[in-house]
């Protein structure tokens, strides 16, 4: 039986990368971990912080306040949990009974997703009131 020469250097690479994954596989296990970072406090420049206030963080609240709308909207309102819900009931009624738990799934984790949007909306509420307070 005769090999390729292409077939005998993969063979050897396959050997050599098995053996070196091992190798370096234990080195690396018997290390010791790398430091966790730390985080230092960001200090803003007045003029960033004034472009923080007046365009990023507006946009930010009424971004969030769209998403919470829709989440929450009617059966007619596209992607609210509603809506996935009906969708869920029309695809059981046609026995699409994996399809219904897909999408039972996806609205809970939306309604979810609701709640995670009010303590957003809190937090960037009261970076406004703390940071965005016009200079007198």
């Amino acid at each position: 039986m005769r090999r390729s020469v292409r077939g005998t250097v993969a063979v050897g690479t396959s050997a050599v990368v098995l053996l070196g994954g091992l190798v370096g596989g234990t080195t690396v296990a018997s290390a010791d971990p790398s430091p966790t970072p730390t985080y230092k406090q960001v200090t803003l420049s007045p003029e960033e912080s004034q472009k923080l206030c007046a365009g990023k963080l507006p946009k930010m609240i009424e971004r969030r306040d769209k998403l919470a709308k829709r989440i929450s909207g009617g059966a007619d309102v596209k992607s609210s949990v509603a809506w996935l819900k009906a969708r869920a009931e029309k695809q059981k009624a046609k026995g699409h009974t994996k399809a219904a738990a897909q999408l039972q799934k996806r609205a809970d984790r939306r309604s979810e997703r609701l709640t995670q949007l009010g303590t957003m909306k809190t937090k960037l509420e009261s970076f406004k009131t703390q940071h965005c307070q016009a200079a007198k």
